[in-house]
């Protein structure tokens, strides 16, 4: 179990979604407790675009993971463009 995501990523669906149509997205976290319906375009999105999906427990527990003090439905670490 990872306790915190390292590195450059946005938090939330919307932001998720941008991200990986600009081709920046590298690995999906995905909360199992969030409801499948506004996650299923991004799952699809992400999988059409080949980025890594991980699941996690809860909301609440991936909030945490990102650093912040509410629950996120989703997270995505970004490429490192040098």
């Amino acid at each position: 179990m990872i306790d915190r995501l390292l590195g450059k990523k946005v938090i939330g669906i919307k932001q998720a979604i941008k991200a990986i149509n600009n081709g920046e997205g590298i690995v999906l976290y995905i909360a199992q407790d969030a409801d499948i319906k506004v996650l299923t375009k991004l799952v699809e999105l992400a999988k059409a675009k080949e980025v890594e999906i991980k699941t996690v427990k809860t909301m609440k527990e991936l909030g945490k993971m990102c650093g912040i003090e509410v629950g996120s439905a989703a997270a995505l670490i970004l490429e490192e463009i040098c």
